[in-house]
């Protein structure tokens, strides 16, 4: 368990408040991932709403539960990142395209651009941007079926 130097809880507007050892109150921090793709758990900035940092967090799960927690709720009401699982149709092999999904988060499709809507991240994450701006993530292309690299690699 490492050394938390703040406490952090939730004001009656739902708001976060870090109040550092020395007694200093922040209201309405935002925690912020140093590293949002490679390592979300590790890493964290918490930042007041001058956007200063005012606390670090190296790992989520070293904290304390109770604050743990609440980080993790204020991130996930602000994070949208949709994993793609399958790629099942393809409109067109020119941009812009239409794409039927399979995500983690159910049934979707995403109209790309152009093929610089997809970056390569690592040698097999994608992170892949339609054209209202929500970022697709594809955390291992190893693990798609034949079909959907097949129809993926046509855009690489």
């Amino acid at each position: 368990m490492s050394n938390v130097n703040f406490q952090l809880h939730s004001d009656s507007y739902g708001r976060l408040v870090l109040t550092t050892e020395n007694g200093e109150r922040h209201e309405g921090v935002t925690p912020v991932r140093a590293f949002p793709i490679a390592a979300p758990d590790e890493g964290l900035s918490l930042v007041n709403y001058e956007g200063h940092e005012v606390g670090w967090v190296d790992r989520i799960a070293d904290l304390p539960p109770a604050i743990g927690r609440l980080i993790e709720e204020e991130l996930a009401s602000r994070e949208f990142v949709p994993e793609i699982e399958q790629i099942t149709e393809v409109s067109s092999f020119a941009c812009p395209s239409t794409w039927q999904l399979v995500t983690n988060r159910g049934q979707t499709e995403l109209v790309l651009k152009g093929e610089e809507d997809i970056r390569r991240l690592s040698q097999t994450r994608l992170l892949i941007a339609d054209s209202h701006g929500i970022q697709f993530l594809v955390r291992d292309l190893t693990q798609l079926d034949r079909q959907s690299r097949k129809l993926l690699d046509r855009f690489l």
